[in-house]
């Protein structure tokens, strides 16, 4: 799936959209009651805070969503499901992946959305949603593509 945005608004709408997607969909509740694997690929600036902000918005969150670059996650409870939101920028081994407690909140159901997830593409499981927010020529423009079951 495909989408482009010409702002930090249309990101997140498109987030909201997809969240309430998966909300109802299978992979919210996992069989084995383990999170739903979101993983963000993009430079700097390409939009992955403003995708989980959407995102948040679309499980019904209220609060504020910020990146978590310094805390390493933040966890967004009060929607209809939890989100724990990582920044995998500083995280490049996985002995590092595993001192963030990545691997402890696997086990929590809800959504794990990592920014960065190029840093820890190795260490992704299997089944991680895959979205790629990438540049597309103008200044706002930004192409959105999702891989995986949604």
């Amino acid at each position: 799936m495909e989408f482009i945005s010409h702002s930090a608004a249309e990101t997140e709408n498109f987030a909201a959209e997809l969240a309430k997607k998966l909300i109802d969909g299978p992979r919210c509740v996992r069989a084995d009651g383990q999170s739903c694997a979101i993983a963000l690929f993009g430079g700097m600036g390409a939009g992955k805070t403003a995708f989980v902000k959407g995102f948040a918005r679309g499980v019904g969150f209220k609060g504020e969503v910020t990146s978590p670059t310094f805390a390493l996650v933040h966890e967004y409870i009060g929607g209809a499901v939890p989100i724990y939101h990582f920044d995998m920028y500083r995280i490049n081994t996985e002995e590092a992946l595993y001192s963030t407690g990545y691997y402890d909140y696997l086990d929590n159901s809800g959504f794990i959305i990592t920014e960065w997830s190029e840093n820890i593409a190795d260490y992704l499981e299997n089944d991680a949603i895959i979205i790629t927010l990438e540049y597309c020529g103008e200044d706002c423009c930004r192409k959105i593509t999702v891989e995986g079951e949604v």
